[in-house]
């Protein structure tokens, strides 16, 4: 199935390489180390909000604002940037950092290829190309043509034009593909026919949060778009509503395009609609905001080559009180994976004719592990689970009979399986943090995988190792570690340790390779992923016991994990960072002013840092599902004013050294958050510690061009390392 789902993205991951421990080099004092940074003025206004009685002051509401349309705003990042990027030129290990970073980035990386059309759809990146190529071949050893390189698109007004999708035609004559202005979540789609390379005159606006589904004729697609946002407000910041989805037929204009379905009793609910692989089911799935509690719709084409567009859309299962994800349908049975009375998930199939939930079937009954993924794949059904957060992978007949598990290169995580139920070919991609992200193809038959395009490697990974450990949390749970680090290290509190968690959105955190991590481990470096309360990893329940009034502990969640680091002299309070992006971002935020005396480093990226008006921008109601409305309710209000970073900043408090990250473009977690927070610690830093904040300007949401990702990444380690007290350099 091709469903769009709506996530909040964490921030997109990337990795590092190999000296000796004991010859970590000398510890340096930060730049202007001992001299309090000159930080440039925030204005403070004298707005002040009633919360149901509480009265809440908001001295830099008009940070809120974004660079292109905010003169005051604009200037203020300016001189943000000016001061953050004079601080960085001053770190001596800054340029070395990035081209080491740099040289172990420059590897060829290839994505899962997708069949359609009669071609095998791909992405791949040479090594250091700024934006992933599309090619496309006829068989997996034949060659290759090319279909879209996005290098080649010009910037506008300063900002790049990115990729943000593809969708090739089942007639295998067309490819769909998106744009976004600096990597925003807003996409405009164009088709390109594949035998000249040349794009037709149609033009597909303001689309968001959507993918597109072709009817198997090739004339047409099904997507989903907003209004266009009013003139006089930023389309970056405007909060977005009454999504609905629309039928394009190919040499139309947009506005010719037939409205499918709509929710006006609803106007909030996010609409996606995907094809199954036959080509006669479209599925439409709603969430309220980023729940993954759904209703589910189908419309029968009828004749896929053939398609009854104006064919009535039936109600499956409504009322948002559990997940049903369509898997497919083979011969008018409908295959889903579902959490309804199963937090850890089921496989059950129904006849399309009478779905009622009486009539299930259930083909993979619930087990101890939570499912992550399942597919219709060759004839098959493909299940993706964790135990205790490394996949493991079964294959099932579709009676449920015949469960074959997938060996994995290793313990790590699998993206996938993909492919179609009606096609043999079964793809999947494996990683752990010393094993670069590599592509198989699977052998059902047989049971055996064959690398695609295997990546080779810029640096050694034999003297290092990864081990799993369990952190206690402040109520007693445990806290699943994944700790990287040179073999042998002596644990004696004087390692540079980072600490990277996310934790929450029923995202699972898994051990990942990042290709600037051998960079931060050649430095003596630890390299630490916390699985917490909030993610997926041990299903719905552990999701929900990181949600709204629950939040607290996933903060505590990362708290013992640091502390379980102290204890066991990975790390110490002088060389313990912690890094997180998105909702990453708001636990790195919450946990520096909560534990501030347990951390020398703080590296929050695109972070949610008002939890009291996050609703207020762009797609910030969605996330109301996870966090609660501070202006719907007293209770909610109550539990995000005890965490919101923005709110909970204390004058005096000496802080980590931090830098903050955010783009701006980024639609989906408004710079605003950051530019608040930034102003906030900068106004109440108590000691000599630095708290700067980096704008990116080439990119949004985690969105970066490969150049721009490089650079940022090495300013955050060089910062990490600057801030850290090491031991000095041994003969």
């Amino acid at each position: 199935m091709k469903i769009y789902r709506l996530a909040l993205a964490c921030l997109l991951a990337v990795t590092l390489g190999a000296v000796a421990a004991c010859n970590r080099p000398a510890a340096e004092p930060p730049p202007e180390a001992a001299a309090k940074l000159t930080y440039p003025p925030a204005l403070k206004g004298t707005v002040v909000d009633d919360y149901f009685g509480t009265k809440v002051a908001d001295p830099y509401r008009w940070l809120e604002g974004d660079v292109f349309t905010s003169p005051e705003v604009k200037t203020w990042v300016q001189a943000q940037n000016a001061l953050t990027f004079k601080y960085l030129g001053a770190i001596a290990e800054r340029d070395t950092l990035k081209a080491r970073i740099t040289e172990l980035w420059n590897y060829p990386k290839v994505t899962m290829p997708q069949w359609e059309g009669g071609r095998f759809f791909y992405r791949r990146n040479t090594g250091l190309q700024k934006q992933w190529v599309v090619y496309a071949r006829e068989s997996l050893a034949g060659p290759e043509t090319l279909v879209l390189d996005p290098n080649q698109w010009p910037s506008t007004d300063e900002r790049k034009i990115m990729f943000s999708g593809l969708a090739p035609s089942p007639d295998g004559t067309h490819v769909a593909y998106a744009q976004s202005i600096g990597g925003s979540d807003w996409s405009t789609w164009y088709v390109r026919t594949l035998a000249d390379g040349k794009d037709l005159s149609d033009e597909i606006r303001w689309v968001k949060f959507s993918g597109i589904s072709w009817t198997k004729d090739g004339k047409g697609f099904f997507y989903g778009r907003y209004p266009e946002p009013p003139k006089d407000k930023s389309a970056l910041l405007v909060a977005v509503r009454d999504k609905r989805i629309y039928y394009h037929v190919l040499g139309t204009p947009q506005s010719a395009d037939k409205l499918i379905y709509q929710r006006p009793d609803e106007p909030t609910l996010f609409i996606d609609a995907g094809m199954d692989d036959t080509g006669r089911y479209v599925f439409f799935v709603t969430n309220k905001g980023t729940s993954n509690k759904n209703e589910l719709f189908v419309k029968d084409l009828g004749n896929p080559l053939a398609p009854r567009i104006d064919a009535r859309i039936v109600p499956l299962y409504t009322g948002h009180t559990a997940g049903y994800n369509p898997l497919g349908v083979v011969k008018d049975t409908l295959y889903l994976a579902t959490d309804r009375d199963a937090p850890n998930q089921k496989i059950v199939a129904a006849p399309l004719a009478s779905p009622d939930v009486k009539n299930w079937k259930v083909i993979v009954p619930e087990g101890k592990n939570a499912i992550q993924s399942a597919s219709l794949i060759a004839g098959k059904i493909a299940v993706s689970a964790l135990e205790d957060v490394i996949t493991t992978v079964t294959f099932y007949n579709l009676d449920g009979t015949g469960a074959t598990a997938l060996k994995t290169p290793g313990l790590g995580s699998v993206s996938g399986p993909a492919g179609r139920v009606d096609r043999p070919e079964v793809f999947y991609s494996f990683t752990s943090p010393l094993y670069a992200t590599t592509v198989f193809g699977y052998d059902v038959a047989s049971g055996t995988s064959s690398a695609f395009e295997p990546p080779r490697l810029t640096f050694d990974p034999a003297p290092y190792e990864t081990e799993r450990a369990f952190a206690t949390s402040k109520d007693g749970t445990k806290v699943p570690l994944f700790i990287t680090h040179r073999k042998g290290m002596t644990k004696d509190g004087s390692n540079p340790t980072m600490l990277y968690g996310y934790g929450g959105f029923n995202i699972a955190t898994t051990p990942a390779f990042r290709p600037d991590i051998p960079a931060w481990l050649e430095r003596g470096g630890v390299w630490v992923t916390a699985s917490m309360r909030g993610g997926s990893e041990y299903g719905e329940t552990w999701h929900e016991a990181g949600m709204k009034e629950k939040k607290q502990s996933v903060f505590d969640d990362f708290i013992g994990a640091a502390e379980y680091l102290v204890r066991e002299k990975w790390a110490s309070p002088s060389t313990l960072g912690i890094m997180g992006g998105s909702n990453g971002g708001l636990l790195v935020g919450a946990v520096m002013e909560q534990r501030p005396d347990l951390f020398a480093v703080a590296l929050p990226a695109v972070g949610v840092m008002d939890m009291l008006r996050y609703q207020e921008w762009s797609g910030g109601k969605a996330w109301a599902t996870e966090y609660g409305a501070s202006n719907e309710d007293k209770a909610a209000f109550e539990y995000l004013y005890r965490y919101s970073p923005v709110h909970n900043v204390k004058a005096g408090t000496c802080y980590p050294a931090t830098l903050v990250t955010t783009a701006d473009s980024d639609d989906r977690v408004a710079p605003g958050h950051s530019f608040k927070f930034a102003a906030s610690v900068q106004a109440a830093q108590g000691c000599g510690r630095p708290v700067l904040i980096r704008v990116e300007t080439q990119g949004s949401h985690g969105v970066r061009t490969t150049d721009s990702q490089i650079a940022e990444l090495a300013d955050e380690w060089a910062f990490a390392l600057a801030n850290m007290k090491r031991p000095r350099q041994t003969p």
